[in-house]
């Protein structure tokens, strides 16, 4: 069997761009992925995805022209349905062998074998491997169906149809071309009303030859690169545009660095087949409006590069990645220039627009921003927030805090109603902060504003000051309170108000900043906030957001390495102060070191297992009912151990607390293995079931211990 390796291009028109790496990735796998379940390339084969705004390829190698023959066993049925009581084959055994291409004659061959209770007729033969063209046609159908594909074209064939002109097909852009080579071989296969050659279409203005001929499978890129002025491999493409963008930032000097977003990167990777990075630049006046709105302006309509200075300030210089590289570009360079002034100017129009009216007095514009049906409205929500926000601002700083996170939390939501973040809806909250300056506010109530949208995302960082941290909190628990109240929770995938996310956020700044507050009354004070726009009966829907809570807490501790035994024994308490959570952690952390851990920890789910089943309440120990030896020590030893144990536990010291119980193990172990706790005497009984509820108390203030058992 020939064995080559294998080049599929598909040559179409321009792909959309945030899907192309998507679309290039998918193509290959599956394209590979089926290869191999045919047998035709080996489990080990090297696969490479080529992706650029006209292509979509894969380069698999060790292809075989045919796959090896496979032995099949197949099972026709029961003997005693295909043997008659002579040993002779039924009409029902040949019928089926005739259906397999065998006749009478192969009844010989036949192997009998257990199948459950009853012994069945088997089969042996051999299927013959598939052939590449037949395995291929197979593999790219496959892979063109698994696409993922954002939005499919209809469009109509013009050739090698039965109705040209009328005949049509379902693609992401309308399909050229096809190569398909196995070695220096052109295998037939069509696809898309294509039929498979050796030629494709380099560069829309820069090839060389047109079209561009590809000798063998391996000669792909570098044919593409030399002939055809195209960098086929998405990596290799966005790598050369990283290096020409770092190099013409360090000509232009000064420090300056072509700002980081892989995302903007992959996108412009996808627009160009050969990037050429030019240096472009605008008026310096325009510098005047934040540095946020051009730079945002200028990465999400144009694709351009802004570059910023050493201390990370905007400059009037940026970059652009062009697809042509003229010997004079300064056609290209003046082009792009004229392009993103009107840009600029709009966001200088829209900020001096904004700065004629103060925050204050849009106020009450929000009372006509519809928020939710059953929430009602913006203007309504920021009064939700103000009062949560005293509210927690009061307990964490007294009246100061509590008037500015009220005067934050009033004003935060008002530049929704500006042009600039009508124009720009990622910019609400920056925009706030910008505009409060400008009224005149302190600075500690203008971050506040800007950051009470913090954490937007994982890593992001949280509010610069205690009044932001104190309205983030806020809005973040009114969000959070209201969509449970009324019932509408996430559901798999599908998550509209980003309420997993503010529930990390308020994990996080609870933990983070250790803020002395209990989750419950958080979450019963946001409630009490909505008045009669919730249901009076808040047990139940404030019960399974705090659950909800300390999912998405367990879920981050465990990315922070704690082991899920660890995580369940703390949360298992539902401990309120969450910024205790991560000291209790390394406390169950050490104390699981400890020799007598193992045996604690047992003893601990031996007991809440006792008292869980036990009818009888536990009674306050008497001393005089203790009458076994083993009981007497465990009380005494108790005595000696709980209460310092608790003085630790009090003082924040979880540790400590949990290494005093260790004493406890030889006490504990004596007991169990000399004291019959359900007493045939009531008074002993509930004695004794009182001792181990006092002991079940004691070691289980820290974490549920019993969760660490193995």
């Amino acid at each position: 069997m020939t064995q080559e390796n294998l080049l599929v291009e598909l040559f179409v028109e321009e792909l959309p761009p945030k899907a192309l790496k998507k679309l290039g990735d998918a193509f290959a796998t599956v394209l590979a992925d089926q290869l191999k379940a045919q047998g035709l390339a080996a489990a080990d084969a090297t696969v490479t995805a080529f992706a650029s705004p006209r292509r979509l390829a894969a380069h698999v190698t060790g292809v075989w022209a045919r796959a090896a023959d496979k032995a099949v066993s197949q099972k026709l049925m029961p003997v005693s349905v295909g043997l008659d009581a002579s040993g002779q084959p039924t009409p029902a055994l040949l019928k089926r062998l005739a259906a397999l291409g065998a006749d009478a004659s192969a009844v010989a061959g036949l192997k009998r074998a257990p199948d459950g209770k009853a012994e069945a007729l088997f089969y042996d033969s051999v299927a013959p491997g598939a052939e590449l063209a037949a395995g291929l046609q197979k593999a790219i159908d496959e892979s063109i169906a698994k696409l993922p594909i954002p939005k499919v074209m209809t469009y109509q064939l013009e050739t090698d149809c039965e109705w040209p002109g009328w005949s049509s097909v379902n693609f992401v852009r309308p399909a050229h071309g096809l190569v398909a080579l196995h070695g220096t071989r052109v295998v037939p296969i069509k696809v898309l009303g294509l039929s498979a050659g050796n030629t494709t279409q380099g560069h829309r203005f820069e090839a060389a030859v047109s079209p561009v001929v590809l000798k063998d499978a391996d000669s792909y890129a570098a044919t593409l690169a030399k002939d055809g002025a195209v960098i086929a491999s998405f990596a290799e493409r966005k790598a050369d545009i990283a290096r020409q963008l770092a190099a013409a930032a360090a000509q232009v000097g000064g420090g300056c660095q072509p700002i980081e977003d892989d995302a903007l990167l992959d996108e412009v990777t996808a627009l160009v087949e050969r990037p050429n990075v030019l240096i472009c630049g605008f008026e310096t006046q325009f510098l005047d409006v934040p540095q946020e709105c051009l730079i945002l302006t200028m990465k999400a309509n144009q694709k351009y590069f802004p570059l910023l200075d050493a201390q990370g300030k905007l400059t009037h210089r940026f970059l652009v990645v062009s697809n042509i590289s003229p010997a004079d570009a300064s056609a290209v360079i003046g082009g792009n220039e004229r392009v993103v002034r009107p840009r600029l100017a709009d966001a200088k129009f829209f900020f001096d627009q904004d700065r004629k009216r103060t925050l204050a007095s849009r106020v009450e514009g929000l009372g006509k921003v519809v928020y939710h049906n059953k929430l009602g409205t913006q203007g309504e929500r920021a009064e939700r927030v103000r009062a949560i926000a005293r509210a927690i601002g009061q307990q964490l700083g007294g009246d100061a805090l509590a008037q500015q996170a009220d005067t934050a939390a009033q004003l935060a939501k008002t530049d929704l109603l500006t042009d600039m973040v009508g124009e720009f809806p990622e910019l609400q909250g920056i925009m706030g902060g910008y505009y409060a300056r400008h009224d005149g506010l302190s600075d500690d109530i203008a971050f506040a504003i800007e950051d009470h949208y913090r954490p937007r995302f994982a890593g992001d960082e949280l509010p610069r000051n205690e009044v932001g941290v104190v309205v983030a909190l806020a809005d973040k628990l009114e969000t959070l309170v209201g969509m449970f109240g009324i019932g509408n929770l996430p559901t798999g995938d599908k998550d509209p108000f980003a309420l997993r996310r503010h529930a990390l956020g308020v994990v996080r700044m609870l933990v983070e900043r250790d803020l002395p507050t209990d989750l419950s009354t958080l979450l019963n004070r946001a409630y009490d906030a909505f008045g009669a726009k919730l249901p009076s009966a808040r047990t139940e829907p404030v019960e399974a957001l705090a659950s909800f809570v300390y999912d998405r807490l367990a879920g981050s501790l465990r990315e922070q390495g704690y082991s899920a035994q660890e995580v369940d024994a703390v949360l298992a308490l539902k401990p309120q102060r969450l910024g205790d959570v991560s000291k209790r952690l390394a406390a169950v952390r050490a104390f699981a070191a400890v020799p007598e851990a193992p045996a604690l920890a047992a003893a601990n789910k031996r007991i809440g297992n006792i008292l869980k089943k036990s009818e009888v309440e536990g009674a306050e120990v008497n001393q005089a009912l203790l009458v076994e030896a083993a009981e007497k020590d465990l009380h005494a030893a108790m005595q000696a151990t709980v209460p310092a144990a608790n003085a630790k536990f009090d003082a924040g010291d979880y540790t400590a607390s949990l290494q005093a119980l260790a004493a406890l193990r030889t006490p504990v172990d004596a007991f169990f293995d000399g004291v019959m706790v359900n007493a045939d005497d009531p008074a002993l009984k509930a004695n004794r079931l009182g001792l181990l509820r006092e002991l079940h108390k004691a070691m289980n203030r820290v974490a549920d211990l019993s969760r660490l058992a193995a």
